[in-house]
């Protein structure tokens, strides 16, 4: 596994005149936890969504791998969301009637590369590397918070990406929780996945590598 992001010159402006990321540059290497930290406005959930491909820069590169994605036509795009970067959000944004089990699976079946029956097994390893393996037939509704932000970080993993880009995930969490979060997110970067956090929680300091504050 082998992945380097590089936000070159960035800019964004909104259409309502409003700048954020002015000239923003940064070189995000793999095996290595990074904390974006500032104030609200500033532009740390912007920069996320421009690295993840949902979003665009006004000017400068992004560039995944060596390769300029704010260039990429929309399929490009989507490929590169679906097998090379996991989101992590602080809203899980788990199907409430799926199972943990069933949530994990569904970026699989958009993913050509994971064979049919292998599908349920990858899951299973993935809810257990996370402590969620007894969650399997529970529903989100059945869980805490911190259970599902467990599931929901299982789903990212599900096509092997690597890259892990994470936007306030201990936000509605209570601090037992956010440690459980924060340290599964600290051991993918030991594991070789480049993970890019966005947090106003000050913990998370403990964790990253490099900490990246954004001013406005």
């Amino acid at each position: 596994m082998s992945s380097t992001v590089e936000v070159k010159k960035v800019f964004k402006t909104y259409g309502n005149g409003t700048d954020v990321l002015k000239n923003f540059s940064y070189k995000f290497e793999e095996g290595k936890f990074y904390a974006i930290m500032g104030r609200s406005g500033a532009g740390k959930s912007t920069l996320l969504n421009i690295i993840g491909t949902v979003d665009k820069p006004t000017l400068g590169e992004v560039l995944i791998n060596g390769k300029d994605v704010a260039k990429l036509n929309e399929d490009a795009k989507a490929k590169i969301r679906m097998k090379e970067i996991g989101f992590v959000f602080q809203g899980f944004y788990l199907n409430p009637y799926l199972s943990a089990l069933e949530n994990v699976i569904v970026p699989m079946r958009i993913n050509s590369d994971i064979k049919k029956d292998e599908r349920k097994n990858l899951a299973i390893d993935l809810l257990d590397k996370f402590g969620a393996k007894d969650l399997i037939d529970s529903k989100p509704s059945q869980m805490s918070g911190g259970e599902q932000q467990r599931v929901a970080i299982a789903r990212a993993l599900a096509n092997n990406p690597e890259i892990i880009l994470a936007d306030e995930p201990t936000g509605n969490l209570d601090e037992e929780n956010e440690a459980v979060v924060f340290s599964c997110l600290k051991e993918l970067a030991e594991n070789g996945h480049t993970v890019i956090v966005v947090s106003h929680n000050e913990k998370v300091k403990d964790y990253a590598d490099e900490i990246i504050v954004i001013e406005r």
